[in-house]
């Protein structure tokens, strides 16, 4: 019989990858077969809107998810648990760790990685983005060790934290999925022929401090002083600091703007076909809790050089070749390698390709689901027993 009612605060989910994850595993035709009811969701219009409808759907708007960071805690400590209570609420998901909600039983994610990596935040300097990620840092903190259970995305995700807190009750590693679009979509790009054509090089991903898009350029710089003929497309908008690091690597390495290209926005819809007709896809992040713009391009079938930092290794496993983001030095010879290897690029495209084929959003529905029910069934049981 399905009696358990699930509440999900999606109030401060942001991120393109929090986004679709709470799009996927809400996309399912079915919850009785998880023990559910119904499931409540409180977020922002924006993110209700793109949430596909269910009958046993409801939505929340909440006011102060768009205001000012002290109102949307406010309202997670105060008003939250009330309205949980209000609509018969059983078990509480936050779709982000950063919650102070002290609701039982409760089940934080992990989807932010970068308040636990001191050499990343270092990057940011004396700036008001490091002292928000130290805020986060403890609040997410105080979560984890309050919740009932806790997901994260990979093992080293998991693994990072725990060195924080101390080992946590119950945990479980349940991936992102990688949406069908990209699974249907087969890339195409043909390798040049010649040095007339460009060799077309794609990275996608916000201009961040940590995202080393400055030291890219540098590597491209160098390849194509050493004679290679190769175009570089940034995808993604930028942070003021990083964007100004990123326009001075520029206006030195290319002033004309002749090789660089940089697209502050793309539609969503619009990637696939960017990663199908790359020659090589490059992902330099220094931090990632998964990499789900890594996964989009392993699921296109991409040849990819990566970043050999975080979570990535672990994603992207033996489907690609790697290299330290912080070192142009070590990017320009993982892409030269890729230059001169075509049976390289061809066997790590096929690996990477079937990598991705074990990330749905089906799949991580069902184990994230299964696991709330779980968690609930295990805290009842728990109560009963003390009582």
């Amino acid at each position: 019989m399905s009696e358990i009612v699930v509440a999900v605060d999606a109030s401060r989910i942001r991120s393109g990858g929090g986004v679709a994850h709470l799009i996927g595993i809400l996309n399912v035709s079915q919850i009785d077969v998880f023990g559910f009811k119904e499931i409540h969701v409180w977020s922002y219009q924006k993110l209700l809107d793109a949430i596909p409808d269910k009958s046993w759907l409801h939505k929340h708007y909440v006011v102060e998810s768009e205001q000012s960071i002290i109102a949307q805690l406010r309202w997670q400590a105060n008003k939250l648990p009330q309205e949980i209570r209000a609509h018969g609420c059983d078990i509480l998901f936050s779709a982000d760790a950063g919650t102070v909600c002290r609701f039982a039983p409760m089940i934080v994610l992990n989807q932010n990685m970068l308040p636990y990596d001191e050499g990343v935040l270092r990057l940011f300097g004396l700036s008001r983005d490091r002292i928000q990620q130290k805020i986060i840092y403890y609040v997410q903190k105080r979560a984890f060790l309050s919740a009932t259970a806790s997901i994260f995305l990979t093992q080293h995700a998991a693994d990072q934290v725990q060195r924080h807190t101390g080992k946590l009750k119950h945990t479980q590693i349940i991936p992102h999925g990688v949406g069908q679009i990209f699974k249907d979509t087969r890339h195409r790009a043909q390798w040049p022929q010649d040095s007339s054509a460009a060799i077309r090089c794609l990275y996608v991903s916000p201009i961040l401090e940590y995202k080393y898009q400055w030291v890219v350029v540098r590597a491209i710089e160098l390849l194509r002083n050493r004679g290679h003929n190769l175009t570089l497309t940034l995808v993604g908008g930028g942070g003021r600091r990083a964007k100004k690091m990123l326009d001075r690597q520029l206006d030195i390495s290319d002033p004309k703007r002749e090789f660089v290209e940089v697209l502050e926005f793309l539609p969503h819809a619009k990637i696939p076909e960017y990663i199908a007709d790359a020659n090589i896809f490059i992902f330099a992040s220094g931090c990632e809790t998964f990499g789900i713009s890594l996964l989009e391009a392993m699921a296109v079938g991409a040849p990819i050089a990566s970043s050999n930092r975080s979570s990535l290794p672990e994603t992207l496993k033996d489907g690609g070749i790697y290299f330290d983001p912080r070192d142009y030095l070590s990017i320009a010879q993982s892409i030269q390698e890729l230059m001169d290897n075509p049976e390289l690029r061809a066997d790590i495209a096929k690996r990477a390709a079937n990598l991705s084929g074990h990330y749905s959003w089906e799949r991580c529905a069902d184990e994230t689901w299964r696991f709330v029910n779980q968690t609930y069934k295990a805290y009842v049981s728990a109560s009963l027993v003390k009582n």
